[in-house]
């Protein structure tokens, strides 16, 4: 794809980060907010299908709340999203007013997304809601969300909402104006990375840390960028405060950093590649490897070395390799206890093994996905 072409992308999900959002963590920036309204307003009239993840609740909360930092007690941080939030949603409201363009509001937690069927009910939300032409606006339930089940920034969150409505495009505005060789805050030789695909390895060795208000850096950038290319979306990497951007970006200008997507996934295969989450690990060994990449077969408890974690019978698991790189993920027929006790045996072995019988492979090849 070529920048001239993102305008033939007709749904876009648009991710905006707390940086933009408030005055550097000291409450909203309305002016922003009018801005990014007046822009969105412009694609949707050019028919351009947009759902917008927003950070910016705890970073409002914080403003409101009267505390000069943010909190690390987790029912802190849920009191000012609680507060936060509120407001958040009444400014999309009355910028969006003029324009006539209807919001709606949608929370998620990872739990949501890691559930399949809590994830396509979430999926038959927001497509209902582009049905009606109202714009959903997507935010991560800090209220409820704790350490184990938070996204842990809106980037991944953003990427995953890609994933679930086959979004064409993922925009991701920052405070920065792209990806950079070397982080161009510390070094002024940087440069701009206009163009690269998006599983580039090389990339993340470019990419710098987080900021105080917001809780992604660019490698969850890069990251989200990732995930969105396994269903086929494009990543734009751009600055939220350069002048029009959303418009320029659609006019085909080359602004940021476009990152290429791989070959799109089919939607199941999709949903367990852009798990953020897995309940247990595989380690495989070096034949298992060559199986699983080579020949797109089905992982048999003869390739399995060791089980790590606890998880239950279609729960999403990771297979690593000896030294352990990421192979693949996918749904495991059998719990943890039970792969355990089958690990390293034939399949002709597992009912002598456990007792009774039950599917011969550990993860059938259909619910197999390659990293």
């Amino acid at each position: 794809m070529t920048r001239s072409e993102l305008k033939n992308c007709k749904r876009w999900v648009l991710k905006v980060g707390s940086a933009l959002l408030t005055d550097d963590g000291k409450g909203l920036n309305i002016n922003f907010v009018q801005r990014l309204a007046k822009q969105i307003a412009y694609l949707r009239d050019n028919g351009v299908e947009i759902v917008l993840v927003s950070s910016g609740s705890v970073a409002a909360g914080l403003s409101q709340l009267g505390l000069q930092k943010r909190p690390t007690q987790i029912n802190q941080l849920q009191a000012a999203a609680a507060v936060g939030q509120a407001s958040l949603i009444r400014s999309y409201e009355h910028a969006f007013e003029p324009y006539g363009v209807g919001i709606a509001q949608i929370l998620l937690t990872h739990a949501d997304i890691a559930n399949r069927e809590r994830y396509l009910n979430a999926r038959s939300t927001i497509l209902a809601l582009l049905d009606f032409d109202q714009l959903a606006i997507i935010n991560e339930n800090d209220t409820v969300a704790t350490e184990e089940i938070c996204f842990g920034d809106n980037d991944s969150l953003a990427a995953l909402v890609a994933n679930l409505i086959e979004a064409d495009l993922l925009v991701i505005l920052t405070d920065q104006s792209g990806l950079y060789s070397s982080d161009p805050r510390t070094n002024p030789a940087a440069e701009l990375i206009e163009e690269a695909r998006a599983m580039d390895a090389s990339l993340l060795g470019m990419a710098s840390g987080g900021t105080a208000v917001g809780r992604g850096g660019m490698v969850t950038k890069l990251t989200a960028a990732q995930i969105a290319s396994k269903s086929g979306a494009q990543t734009v990497i751009a600055s939220g405060r350069e002048s029009n951007i959303l418009s320029r970006l659609y006019a085909g200008e080359a602004l940021g950093t476009l990152l290429l997507a791989n070959e799109r996934l089919n939607s199941k295969r999709q949903w367990m590649a852009g798990q953020m989450r897995v309940a247990g690990k595989l380690v495989i060994d070096d034949g298992a490897v060559d199986v699983l990449q080579a020949a797109g077969k089905s992982l048999l408890p003869v390739g399995v070395e060791e089980v790590k974690g606890d998880f239950t019978r279609g729960e999403c698991v990771v297979c690593v390799s000896r030294n352990g790189v990421e192979v693949a993920r996918g749904l495991s027929n059998f719990s943890s206890d039970e792969a355990r006790t089958i690990a390293g045996k034939s399949s002709s072995e597992i009912v002598d093994v456990l007792g009774y019988g039950r599917d011969s492979e550990i993860i059938h090849r259909n619910n197999l996905v390659l990293v």
